[in-house]
């Protein structure tokens, strides 16, 4: 090698390694703009200044724990006590829970030592440990208190309305009415409701204890009041999962069978007619381009809402991706195999059926099996909007703002549901398609 040759390569190995240098200083510098673009694009000082830490960790309570309503109605001086303030989780007629006492005057121990008070002639007294007695009276929409100008933050008033809220459990006054909520851990009212024969009443003693309802059954008794549980309503959350189930299998599978023919259409291999084959590859972009969501939209001012609204929209969809897949293992398929149908005289369709479809069987039940268990969390979302499955019972949940441990019970459901589909998919495809050791 010549002076010439060797002044050549370290001329080449010193901009090798410049080139190097500046790689490695310019990745991570573009990296930091691109995180400093985000930083200033998502106002994330400011989002961090509106986070309300607090609200958050209520919701995280309210999953799971429930609070029991006492209310007084400050015009006709009427108590009510209901679970959740619902009129399904109402005391019946005469009981009250047992923090609760007083006829004249009704004491509320909220624990901790915080008491209220609900007097006559729309009074009340709230005692808070280490702040004192504070006192509210109601006259026509007006609320007059002996709170000071400078009040924490745990006490929010104004002439219209006082809320309190204490570790304990909350107060909220108004003209209308005066309402203490009192939290306790656990799903209430789960099991039975009030007006079920079996409240109150242990596994054991239902299944092993004299008979509690003397027309039924313990079990079948128990069993039909917990499956007719109208506060949880554990018949209509099983049958909105079956939509769910139903909405994902009918719309993958019905993709699957349409995209299988016009698959062969879009494979040039089987399609050798240029202008039919670009208008199938095009309509599956289209119908693969638009999401789901979007057709849902769509469809449901088409035919309304309803399952199977969300069904055509998953049908439409998947139609495009399982072309695009299904013929993109046309065209590896192996040529020999057709070439030995074809030898015993096999007509075109009998060549399509035992030199071609054999050898696109596990692609096609592999991506099916997968996009069935992919379409059962996207028919929740789907649900929600087309008013059906499990995804519209969470959305209804979410919307009142207050059964948050009803939302924590579907979400749970929904995860089991994904997790179940899952494991099937898993099973079958096992079975239909082999593992390997």
């Amino acid at each position: 090698m010549t002076a010439a040759d060797l002044s050549l390569v370290k001329t080449e190995a010193d901009a090798l390694f410049a080139r190097k240098r500046i790689f490695a200083v310019a990745l991570p510098a573009i990296v930091l703009a691109y995180f400093v673009y985000i930083f200033f694009a998502f106002d994330i000082a400011g989002l961090t200044k509106r986070a309300n830490w607090d609200n958050a960790v209520t919701l995280a309570s309210d999953s799971w724990s429930y609070k029991t309503h006492v209310t007084r109605d400050n015009r006709s001086g009427e108590m009510s006590y209901a679970v959740e303030g619902e009129r399904k989780g109402a005391y019946p007629e005469g009981q009250r829970p047992d923090w609760v006492s007083g006829d004249d005057i009704i004491t509320i121990d909220l624990g901790g030592d915080t008491i209220v008070r609900l007097l006559p002639e729309q009074r009340t007294e709230i005692e808070v440990p280490g702040f004192g007695l504070i006192e509210a009276q109601a006259e026509g929409r007006t609320i007059t208190t002996n709170l000071p100008e400078d009040a924490p933050d745990w006490i929010n008033a104004s002439n219209r309305r006082v809320a309190i809220t204490t570790p304990e459990g909350r107060v909220t006054i108004t003209g209308s009415k005066t309402e203490v909520f009192n939290y306790f851990p656990g799903w209430e009212l789960f099991w039975f409701t009030f007006d079920s024969p079996y409240h109150g009443h242990g596994l054991f003693e239902i299944l092993l204890g004299d008979r509690i309802d003397p027309t039924r059954p313990n079990i079948t008794g128990a069993l039909s009041d917990w499956w007719n549980n109208a506060m949880w309503r554990h018949k209509d959350v099983a049958w909105a999962i079956g939509e769910t189930i139903l909405m994902a299998f009918l719309g993958t599978m019905g993709a699957a069978i349409i995209a299988l023919p016009l698959a062969f259409m879009a494979a040039k291999r089987f399609a050798p007619v240029m202008i039919v084959r670009a208008a199938t590859r095009r309509l599956f972009d289209f119908v693969r381009g638009v999401d789901a969501l979007i057709w849902t939209i769509v469809l449901a001012r088409a035919f309304g809402p309803g399952p199977l609204t969300g069904t055509l929209a998953i049908l439409i969809t998947d139609t495009g991706t399982f072309g695009k897949i299904f013929s993109e293992a046309l065209e590896n398929v192996d040529q020999k195999q057709i070439e030995g149908v074809a030898s015993t005289g096999a007509k075109p369709l009998q060549r399509y059926r035992f030199g071609v479809i054999p050898q696109i069987v596990p692609i096609l039940l592999a991506q099916i099996l997968y996009f069935l268990e992919s379409n059962t969390r996207s028919a929740t979302i789907i649900g929600a909007i087309t008013g059906g499955g499990i995804g519209l019972m969470l959305t209804q949940a979410i919307q009142t703002q207050k059964d948050w441990e009803e939302v924590a019970y579907y979400i749970i459901l929904i995860v089991a549901m994904v997790m179940a589909m899952d494991s099937f998919s898993g099973w079958l495809r096992g079975k239909l398609i082999g593992r390997k050791d």
